[in-house]
């Protein structure tokens, strides 16, 4: 059963057909820890996978699931939880585990998730549906604190010129929905030319990841996938944006042994055995066909990685080039 999208159209899982062409032969159990629509699971059950075990934080693609997964009978287990816990909610040896990171299409089309700048809608944007919103941050936040959360979590040139609007409009009111926050961005920035993003783009970048902590999520998660797989387990990651996957790219690079090469700015480090090793020497990205059938999959790219033997490690996510943002008080 293929899943549908809240606009009508079927839901596309971003590079799965590389994905799994990266990781043939597909078999023994698997986990895919950012379930969503279960674009990925399906397509690994289809390719071979004995099990997967599916995992999101977000109660309502659990609750969407429930209407097909029973289809695949005891072939498909849902868990609710996130997936730097992946190896305790995996509870066995995994042969392999995907994760496809960033807000997936289902929260992107539902205004009332806060997501979108597109439609306006509560602003949110929490994967979890717990804990502190948005609107908590936006209006809680220093004006210190909001730049830097633009600028490191969103590569927002304009930071400063942003977080002083902001905090500027909610002394005359709450900012509580997604186009009342967008607007006041766009007022900061040039009106944009024509295939420019739209100018709030980088802004809820910055808030959504600050608000899912998805920084120290995904590091734990790489961590936790390095524990859980097996000797010969694959990791394949699909990531949406240059911080993410200079993240993942890293932790490859790390694991792999690239650790023990030292220059005149940095010293040598003691190499360590290699964790995983790389297949593929670059990360593949989507091509022209697949561009066509999915927009959203422009900025995707996909990296693998095969666990070796060698024990599972903590990792410096100082190493991983993980921007660091102290929380500098709010009103």
């Amino acid at each position: 059963m293929t899943a549908i999208r809240t606009d009508g159209r079927p839901h596309i899982p971003v590079l799965l057909r590389p994905l799994l062409a990266a990781v043939a032969p597909v078999e023994g159990v698997w986990l895919d820890g950012t379930f969503g629509a279960g674009g990925y699971a399906r397509g690994l059950l289809e390719a071979g996978a004995a099990r997967v075990i599916g995992v999101d934080r977000d109660p309502l693609a659990l609750q969407m699931a429930a209407e097909w997964a029973g289809s695949y009978g005891d072939r498909l287990r849902l868990v609710a939880g996130t997936f730097s816990q992946l190896d305790e909610h995996a509870g066995e040896p995994l042969d392999g585990i995907v994760l496809d990171l960033g807000v997936s299409s289902m929260q992107l089309d539902r205004p009332e998730r806060g997501f979108s700048f597109q439609k306006d809608g509560p602003l949110d944007m929490r994967m979890s549906q717990e804990g502190e919103s948005a609107a908590d941050l936006v209006n809680t936040a220093s004006e210190e604190e909001l730049a830097d959360i633009l600028y490191h979590y969103g590569e927002e040139r304009a930071s400063r010129r942003i977080a002083r609007a902001i905090v500027e409009a909610r002394a005359a009111a709450p900012i509580t929905g997604t186009l009342q926050l967008a607007e006041i961005v766009a007022r900061c920035l040039p009106r944009p030319k024509p295939g420019q993003v739209h100018p709030a783009t980088r802004s809820f970048q910055a808030i959504r990841i600050a608000v899912n902590a998805e920084f120290s999520e995904l590091v734990e998660g790489l961590e936790a996938a390095e524990r859980a797989l097996k000797p010969g387990g694959k990791l394949a990651v699909v990531t949406f944006h240059s911080l993410e996957d200079r993240i993942v790219k890293r932790f490859l690079q790390l694991r792999s042994g690239g650790e023990g090469q030292g220059n005149r700015y940095a010293p040598e480090t003691r190499a360590e055995a290699a964790r995983f090793t790389l297949p593929l020497r670059r990360a593949i990205a989507p091509d022209e066909a697949e561009l066509a059938e999915n927009p959203r999959a422009r900025s995707a790219k996909l990296r693998v990685g095969i666990r070796t033997d060698a024990p599972a490690g903590p990792v410096d996510p100082k190493a991983l080039g993980v921007p660091l943002i102290p929380k500098k008080g709010r009103r």
